[in-house]
């Protein structure tokens, strides 16, 4: 049984993620960032997200443990970040956990809060790729994303300003 726990798992800030995002395209390109909201993806979504809707998650998490296994960071998130992202990252992490072997290899369950880990991203600049991979839910999830980046045309795609205007 995994010690993994939704309470557990750590949460990045909307600022470190687009500082991640904007720092170089090699930083940014070892990030995936899953966006799990369904209908509600309408309206804009953050620059590269794949969108894998929680309804597909059954059957689509060990396609993303095979496909991500590369990435440094993996960041989920829904509208709020509240119960679709979690659940989704949670679900993403026992089953890597469960592909890679119960010794976890190759798996950081390592939890750090999202100012520890641009603590930790400041002193191994240039080591090069850390082990394992880091997985986050996004803080507050697109509803908060947009507010402050949703008109940042760097970082968010298919942005409808008017979808949002009056709160979600």
């Amino acid at each position: 049984m995994s010690s993994i726990t939704i309470a557990s798992l750590p949460r990045l800030s909307r600022e470190s993620l687009a500082s991640r995002l904007l720092s170089s395209p090699e930083a940014s390109s070892s990030v995936a960032i899953i966006d799990v909201r369904g209908s509600d993806y309408i309206g804009g979504h953050i620059r590269g997200c794949v969108n894998v809707p929680s309804s597909d998650l059954d059957w689509r998490t060990p396609e993303l443990v095979r496909t991500l296994k590369d990435k440094d960071m993996v960041v989920f998130h829904c509208a709020l970040s509240q119960q679709r992202g979690p659940a989704a990252a949670l679900r993403y992490l026992r089953e890597r956990e469960r592909l890679l072997g119960a010794s976890g290899a190759g798996v950081d369950t390592k939890q750090t809060s999202g100012l520890e880990k641009e603590e930790q991203d400041g002193a191994k600049e240039g080591v090069g790729k850390s082990k394992g991979q880091e997985v986050y839910i996004l803080d507050g999830g697109f509803v908060k994303w947009q507010e402050k980046y949703g008109e940042d045309e760097k970082l968010t795609e298919n942005y409808k300003k008017d979808i949002w205007e009056f709160g979600y």
